[in-house]
C-alpha cells in the first residue's frame, strides 16, 4: 500500500470516528434533556400542587393512586418500549414524570423548602460526578451493577418490611444503603446507555432509546435524592 492509499484509509478511519463521537453526543445530550426536563417537570407539579390547598385537598384522598400509577408506567416502559411509537413513549414519559410531580408533593409538606434545595444541589453534584464518571471510565462496571441490583432488591424488601416495624434505625441504615446504591447505579447505567448507542439508528429507535435512557438516569437522581433528604432533610 503506497503513502496515498495509507493517508485515505486514516482519513476514512478519522472521519468515521469522529461521525460515531458526534453521534454519541447528540444521542447522550438528548438522553439528559429528558432527564432534565423530566425532573423540571416533576418539580414544577409538586411546587404546583402544594401551593394550592384546593387541588391539595382533592388530590390528598386519592394519593396512593399517584404513588400507584408511576409504578406502573415504569414497567409499561420498561417492557413495551421496543414495541410503541416515539411519541407514544414520549408521552409516557411526561406523564410518569408528572404524577410523580403529584406523588411527591407531599415533600413540601414534611420538609421545610430551604432543606430541600439543598439537598436536591447535592444530589445534582453527586450525580453529576458519578454520570461523568461513568461516561468517561474504561473500566467494565458490569459486576458493580449485578451487585448493585441485587443490593437494590434488598433494600425494597427492607422498606417494605419497615413499614410495618417502623424501626428508625433501620430506616436509617436503609437510607445509607440507598445513596451508596443509586450512586453507584448513577455510574453504571450511565455507562450503560452509552454503550447502547449504536451508530446509524433511526430516529425512531435511537429517541426511544434516549427516553428509556433517560428514564433510568432519572429513577437514579430520584432515589438519591429521596435517600439524601431521610438524612439530610430538615422537617418540618
Amino acid at each position: 500500500m503506497n503513502d496515498r492509499s495509507k493517508n485515505k484509509t486514516i482519513l476514512g478511519v478519522e472521519r468515521t470516528t469522529l461521525a460515531y463521537s458526534e453521534g454519541l453526543r447528540t444521542y447522550m445530550l438528548s438522553v439528559y434533556n429528558y432527564m432534565a426536563m423530566g425532573l423540571g417537570l416533576t418539580g414544577g407539579v409538586a411546587l404546583l400542587i402544594v401551593s394550592s390547598p384546593v387541588l391539595l385537598q382533592t388530590i390528598m384522598p386519592m394519593m396512593w393512586l399517584f404513588i400507584i400509577a408511576p409504578i406502573v408506567l415504569v414497567f409499561f416502559l420498561s417492557f413495551r418500549i421496543n414495541a410503541i411509537q416515539f411519541s407514544t413513549a414520549q408521552m409516557v414519559f411526561w406523564l410518569y414524570a408528572a404524577l410523580n410531580g403529584v406523588a411527591f408533593s407531599v415533600i413540601f409538606l414534611a420538609y421545610t423548602y430551604e432543606s430541600i434545595a439543598r439537598v436536591f444541589f447535592i444530589t445534582a453534584g453527586m450525580f453529576a460526578a458519578m454520570s461523568l464518571y461513568g461516561y468517561t471510565t474504561k473500566r467494565d462496571l458490569t459486576a458493580m451493577g449485578s451487585f448493585l441490583f441485587m443490593g437494590l432488591i434488598g433494600l425494597i424488601i427492607a422498606s417494605v418490611v419497615n413499614i410495618f416495624l417502623a424501626s428508625s434505625m433501620l430506616q436509617f441504615i436503609v437510607s445509607v444503603a440507598g445513596v451508596i446504591i443509586f450512586t453507584g447505579l448513577t455510574a453504571y447505567d450511565t455507562q450503560s446507555i452509552k454503550e447502547g448507542y449504536v451508530e446509524g439508528s433511526s430516529a425512531e429507535v435511537a429517541g426511544k432509546r434516549a427516553i428509556f435512557g433517560a428514564l433510568r438516569l432519572y429513577l437514579d437522581f430520584i432515589n438519591l435524592f429521596l435517600m439524601l433528604l431521610r438524612l439530610m432533610g430538615d422537617r418540618r
